[in-house]
């Protein structure tokens, strides 16, 4: 059979948001292409600890993570048909300092003002719900309605349901850049020759940002460096997620028991430059990760940690995702930036941008605060 080489719309990345989207699109009737640099779900979509939460965001990106709460997340298992491990019993983000509670106070009354229900807690209160932490622990934010999936399971479900729908994925192509024609989106040109189609969606994480140069489009997005510990199962002890006010530590407890672990090891700037594209960790790195996790969980102190994993998330200048059409070029939209906290916000994220290219808009989610040219001097 003769390799696809057009469609009605071609998505480059195969991430969550590129096979949430190419899913939404099918459903619609749209014939859609994915091209994929290496494997399904290889970058930042499953190596992530699986946080689907809403505390503790900018307001801007908030409507996207509580519409996905309420109405995809709850019944996404049985759209997909695959079990993606939701769990709902809240996340909790510990303080162990003055500063660190005036960072929780910050996030909260932000996310109470536009209607999320979170609330500050004492230490106590907070060892109320999880009785394994620290004493240390002088004050938390607490969010009962977020909680965690799994984003390996979620990424493959999108993809197969994808599938299903009559979308065409390649693998093993990478992008080199985008071509107008008579001023509007057309060509991808790619290591494996060119792909056409009258509508493109850029969601390649921080590779993004060079693609889209090639159009003449910049969004302030560089690659950041990220690790998780997985460790041995455990008999259950919490069900909820875990975070901490300056974001150096997160995790869960996962279904068969093991720790899903990220943290920072305050190591990034001596290590992430030689990570490369081979996603090791350093043997420096992960003592330090747990170091800092034993100061909130001593009880996990003589739990093996059994691997490690790492990756490149694309950051954005302003920690906050572009999801928009660009109206300088005709039929490309952009969907990347989200900074280390976009699995959990990918199910709406994909409906807003199946809005956005078969409509022009995002009727359901309000994602105007997200556009690709607020970066651009005010006149």
């Amino acid at each position: 059979m003769k390799e696809k080489r057009y469609a009605d719309v071609l998505i480059i990345g195969g991430g969550i948001m590129g096979c949430a989207t190419a899913y939404r699109l099918a459903q619609k009737g749209i014939d859609v292409l994915v091209l994929e640099k290496k494997e399904i779900g290889n970058g930042g979509s499953c190596r992530n600890a699986g946080g689907v939460r809403q505390s503790a965001r900018d307001p801007k990106e908030l409507p996207l993570a509580m519409y996905a709460v309420e109405n995809i997340w709850p019944s996404l298992s049985d759209e997909l048909g695959v079990n993606v491990e939701y769990v709902q019993k809240g996340n909790i983000r510990l303080g162990l300092t003055e500063k660190d509670i005036k960072v929780l106070e910050a996030h909260t009354a932000k996310s109470t003002k536009v209607g999320l229900d979170v609330k500050m807690i004492s230490g106590d209160e907070a060892r109320e719900i999880c009785p394994y932490m620290s004493k240390e622990i002088i004050a938390a934010s607490w969010c009962e309605t977020d909680g965690h999936a799994n984003p390996l399971k979620t990424t493959l479900g999108y993809y197969k349901k994808a599938i299903e729908n009559g979308v065409t994925f390649i693998t093993g192509v990478k992008v080199l850049g985008l071509q107008k024609v008579r001023g509007c989106i057309r060509k991808v040109f790619t290591d494996d020759g060119v792909y056409e189609a009258p509508k493109v969606l850029l969601c390649a994480g921080y590779e993004s940002r060079a693609i889209a140069n090639t159009v003449g489009i910049d969004i302030p997005v560089e690659r950041q460096f990220n690790e998780v510990l997985v460790t041995e199962a455990m008999p259950p002890m919490f069900d909820i997620m875990l975070g901490v006010a300056g974001g150096g530590f997160y995790g869960h407890q996962s279904e068969h028991g093991s720790f899903v672990l990220g943290g920072n090891s305050g190591l990034q700037a001596f290590t992430s430059n030689n990570a490369g594209e081979n996603f090791v960790t350093n043997s420096l790195t992960a003592p330090s990760i747990s170091r800092g996790i034993m100061r909130y969980f001593p009880c996990l102190k003589d739990v093996k940690v059994i691997r490690t994993w790492s990756g490149w998330y694309d950051q954005c200048i302003d920690v906050l995702p572009v999801i928009d059409n660009v109206k300088e070029i005709p039929g490309l939209t952009l969907a990347f930036g989200f900074s280390g906290h976009g699995f959990g916000i990918s199910p709406a994220v994909s409906l807003a941008l199946s809005e956005l290219m078969t409509e022009g808009e995002s009727r359901t989610i309000d994602i105007k605060e997200l556009k690709y040219d607020r970066f651009k001097t005010k006149s």
